[in-house]
């Protein structure tokens, strides 16, 4: 008899997919140290990337890089990944797995997903979600971002897989393979922190990630007083949605990872840990802040301008800045 499907609600779904999927196996591990093990905080501007016709804006690591990273990172684990050309050889597949008693990770778009109340339904193709089962052309799907269990027919469950457009799925399935009895927390916690805080410090060389991206935004939006007023406006609600309506957002994730750094220090004994937890909360806060500001100014309320908001994110940038020169000594 296979085990019962236990659904539990989270932040985010790639977190959220990956901490239930490891905890219907007996591997026990919270939804913030899958994010921060497999170093998930960033911050990236990728206008060669369009959502809705406007540049992507991203404050995690790619859809997909935190299950594949952590599965990488952590001895003993394997996920195994697939993907289809032909949709109906992922139906089969997703059938296969489902009849062997597996629960089974896709990602999907979540414009195709009937569930969804209309008003929360966009193209955006990396949603993760669980398969825990089937009767016949009925799906049964736990949603990390539900707070309950919901269920989707064959016909849209396959559109969901197979939307086209930017971060197309292709079909992509995932499951577990093998996993470890235990995990190496006093290693991977600070190799975890150190990559994290490399990755989004100054230092990085790319110039549209981690702080470095933050101040290009920033120059951006200053410039936006010379663009048409539409397209302004546009640019500053793609922002605040991006950060604060897709996911967990820029603040959420902060947050997210200021809870891994508290559970970090409570396992390594590292007081430096908690203060950097309260740290990332308190930064999470002024991101809040920030697309308050610019979510006033898209509808033309208040008396800030594009230099005001300008300047809030650089001061943003400049605390997740400081935060990161701390982390990277203390994960030495």
């Amino acid at each position: 008899m296979n085990k019962p499907f236990d659904h539990s609600h989270a932040a985010h779904c790639e977190t959220g997919v990956t901490s239930a999927l490891l905890r219907h196996h007996q591997l026990d591990i919270s939804e913030p140290m899958v994010f921060g093990l497999a170093s998930g905080l960033a911050y990236a501007y990728l206008p060669m990337i369009k959502i809705n016709s406007l540049p992507l804006i991203s404050y995690r690591m790619p859809p997909r890089m935190i299950i594949k990273i952590f599965s990488r990172r952590v001895d003993g684990l394997t996920i195994n990944f697939e993907k289809f050309r032909n949709p109906k050889d992922g139906l089969r597949r997703l059938n296969e797995k489902l009849d062997q008693g597996e629960v089974v990770g896709l990602q999907t778009s979540v414009f195709f997903l009937p569930y969804f109340p209309p008003d929360m339904r966009f193209h955006f193709n990396a949603h993760n979600l669980l398969i825990y089962g089937r009767e016949g052309d009925t799906y049964q799907i736990s949603d990390p971002v539900f707070s309950h269990v919901v269920e989707v027919r064959e016909k849209d469950l396959q559109k969901a897989r197979f939307a086209k457009g930017a971060l197309a799925p292709k079909g992509m399935m995932y499951y577990l393979d093998s996993i470890p009895e235990k995990i190496d927390y006093e290693y991977l916690i600070p190799k975890a922190i150190r990559f994290t805080a490399k990755m989004n410090s100054r230092k990085n060389p790319l110039p549209i990630s981690g702080v470095r991206g933050m101040h290009r935004v920033a120059n951006k939006i200053k410039k936006l007083k010379n663009e048409d007023p539409r397209y302004a406006r546009l640019f500053l609600g793609q922002i605040v949605r991006m950060q604060e309506e897709i996911g967990t957002g820029g603040a959420g994730f902060r947050y997210m990872f200021a809870a891994f750094l508290q559970e970090a220090g409570e396992i390594l004994g590292n007081e430096e840990l908690n203060e950097e937890a309260h740290a990332a909360m308190a930064i999470g806060d002024e991101w809040r802040e920030f697309a308050l500001l610019a979510a006033r100014m898209n509808k033309q309320r208040g008396d800030q301008g594009f230099g005001d908001i300008a300047d809030k994110l650089r001061e943003v940038a400049g605390l997740e800045e400081g935060m990161y020169k701390r982390l990277v000594d203390i994960g030495k």
